[in-house]
């Protein structure tokens, strides 16, 4: 009985509730650009590298950033935007599939035409993003 007594004291005893899963203005796709830009630099110098480790440590990295890519559009996906973003831009699901797609495309590749692609499908969603918090 003391036990619930002291949890009761501990918890909260109201919900909170919030439009994100943080509080606002910690989501940016800015995050998934920058991954993006690194990605970008490794395809632009990858055709200069002459030694197959400086090679292999390209497309590592690439690789690691094309992850980091993913993971940063899924978390502004999935914890950012919300229905009422979807019905006011309805084009979202497609806009994030397609981003993603292209982060996996960039990881089988070494062209930059890929890794242009993908920037510029995040400026299109950073687009979107922008209106959301302007709409406020």
């Amino acid at each position: 009985m003391k036990l619930i007594n002291l949890i009761g004291k501990i918890l909260p005893t109201q919900i909170a509730y919030a439009h994100c899963d943080l509080p606002c203005g910690v989501y940016d796709p800015a995050q998934a650009r920058i991954e993006a830009e690194s990605i970008m630099k490794i395809l632009e110098k990858y055709s200069d590298l002459h030694e197959e480790e400086q090679k292999w440590r390209a497309v590592f990295v690439k690789e690691e950033r094309a992850e980091l890519v993913k993971h940063h559009l899924w978390v502004l996906w999935t914890d950012y935007f919300k229905p009422e973003h979807l019905e006011k831009f309805p084009n979202l699901h497609d806009l994030f599939w397609r981003a993603t797609k292209a982060a996996g495309q960039v990881k089988k590749s070494v062209d930059p035409a890929d890794g242009q692609k993908l920037l510029d499908l995040i400026d299109e969603i950073a687009d979107v993003f922008k209106k959301t918090k302007t709409a406020k």
